[in-house]
């Protein structure tokens, strides 16, 4: 059975002069056998950015 996370609304760069919002949901799946949440853990975020970890390790790489 799958169940999804409250939506997040996330706030991105503009694009040719427009607001950009992300309306984003996350899938969770229950398994009816045992009752547990199974989520997957997608760390897309670099900590303390509003950046992707990809591009902020490209950014690190590119000003050593």
């Amino acid at each position: 059975m799958i169940r999804f996370f409250p939506e997040a609304i996330v706030r991105d760069f503009r694009i040719r002069g427009n607001n950009v919002f992300l309306h984003i949901t996350r899938r969770r799946w229950i398994n009816p056998t045992t009752g547990k949440i199974v989520i997957r853990n997608w760390q897309l975020v670099a900590k303390g950015t509003r950046i992707t970890s990809d591009f902020a390790d490209f950014l690190k790489e590119l000003y050593k």
